[in-house]
């Protein structure tokens, strides 16, 4: 049996994509193409140039791994809940800066009333102590 020199760098590289996409990733590595040379031991150069199948059938089960809502890389994973998690937050602190601007203009506008509300009562007592009439009654102050 002939030895081929091309068949065992590819079957390393098809075994790191197989651990790669199938999950967990090691420790220090991500789910990419640098990762899976890495893993495979071959240069990247090598990679792009003697096995370009090889790489796009790996981005091609990664991209379809992460439409189907699956996440080889678990820190990927993560990266994207906390996003969106990210993204709630600051609808939410913008709902509620909304919210306490509203609060500001009513509590601006109810304390300008009593302001004057006083300042009516104040006139009016003002005006009675000065003239007082029979038919209005004093309250107490």
């Amino acid at each position: 049996m002939m030895h081929n020199p091309q068949a065992e760098p590819e079957a390393r590289i098809q075994n790191a994509m197989r651990q790669l996409l199938a999950g967990p990733v090691p420790d220090g590595l991500k789910c990419d193409v640098k990762s899976l040379c890495t893993l495979a031991g071959v240069p990247r150069a090598t990679l792009y140039r003697t096995y370009p199948h090889l790489k796009a059938e790996f981005d091609r089960q990664r991209q379809a791994a992460q439409e189907a809502g699956q996440q080889p890389d678990p820190r990927l994973a993560q990266i994207e809940r906390l996003k969106a998690e990210v993204a709630t937050l600051r609808e939410r602190l913008s709902r509620k800066n909304t919210e306490l601007d509203a609060l500001k203009e009513f509590q601006a506008t109810a304390l300008s009333r009593l302001a004057a509300q006083h300042d009516e009562i104040t006139t009016l007592r003002r005006q009675l102590d000065a003239t007082p009439v029979a038919s209005v009654r004093a309250l107490p102050r």
